[in-house]
């Protein structure tokens, strides 16, 4: 189970945190240079849009590295959002066929 101490990073943040503002890339620039708009890149940065798979391949693109890395990571993020959503819910709603493993 995940540590109560680490909250769920954004695809988004990791963006901004890790891809942009080293780099002093703006979002402006970087949608600019990626050719979409920029509110796309504002509202992924804010945690308010996923990470499309275009968008992905445009990242991938951009910073020369495998497109699934953006899409891990967004996948990563939905699954731990969905995992808090459902609390204890899960393990009582969906029955397991017996002699399952």
């Amino acid at each position: 189970m995940k540590s109560e101490l680490l909250s769920n990073i954004s695809p988004g943040e990791i963006l901004q945190e890790e891809f942009l503002t080293p780099r002093a890339i703006t979002q402006y620039r970087l949608a600019k240079d990626l050719g979409v708009p920029a509110r796309r890149i504002h509202e992924i940065v804010k945690g308010r849009r996923r990470i499309t798979a275009d968008t992905a391949l445009r990242l991938g693109r951009y910073f020369r590295m495998a497109p699934e890395f953006w899409l891990n990571l967004q996948s990563h993020y939905d699954l731990e959002q969905e995992t808090e959503r459902l609390g204890g819910r899960l393990e009582l709603e969906v029955k397991v066929p017996a002699g399952s493993v």
